[in-house]
């Protein structure tokens, strides 16, 4: 039988499936909000870009949510090798992750309810406006920008460890994640 909790040797079904469910949706927003970027208002694609990009990351917050208290109930595995640095800042990396992906949510909310409108979740529900300030929109457009940067430099980074790991080390850092074993 599948495993779906983590236990002290690897991560299970739903740890894995949050990760890469997360992390392949990450990168397509990032993909897509690159692409919105260059859209002006009269291309045809222009609303229904925005409304894909804000649709899906009111869900991917969602799963952020449901990934974090699965994390809370369900702890990871052991940490494999002996550095205890490496321990130490694989553990500070992961809350960044985490910091910088509410981070994004609550921007990418401040910058889509800025003139007052709620967020419309693919015709399902949606998400009302509530603060509204000078310059939301612009302020937090800056700070969604840089933190979709910042965002992916440390997801290559935890990506760059995680083969480090594989490669050099030779330990199964990697595997646990891809539950190939």
């Amino acid at each position: 039988m599948a495993q779906l909790k983590n236990n002290n040797e690897g991560y299970g079904w739903i740890s894995i499936a949050f990760h890469w469910l997360m992390g392949l949706t990450i990168f397509g927003l990032f993909g897509l909000g690159l692409y919105m970027v260059e859209l002006t208002y009269y291309d045809a694609w222009y609303k229904g870009s925005l409304d894909l990009h804000k649709g899906i990351g009111i869900l991917l917050a969602m799963a952020w949510v449901a990934r974090l208290v699965w994390k809370l109930l369900n702890p990871a595995p052991k940490p494999l090798g002996n550095k205890a640095w490496e321990h130490k800042v694989a553990h500070l990396v992961h809350g960044v992750l985490y910091l910088f992906m509410l981070s994004l949510f609550v921007s990418g909310y401040l910058i889509s309810t800025a003139d007052g409108r709620s967020i419309d979740v693919f015709g399902v529900f949606e998400v009302p406006a509530s603060l509204m300030m000078d310059n939301q929109e612009d302020i937090a457009g800056m700070i969604h920008w840089w933190l979709a940067l910042s965002l992916m430099v440390l997801v290559g980074l935890h990506a760059a460890a995680a083969i480090k790991h594989h490669v050099i080390d030779k330990d199964r850092t990697l595997m646990r994640m891809l539950k190939t074993d």
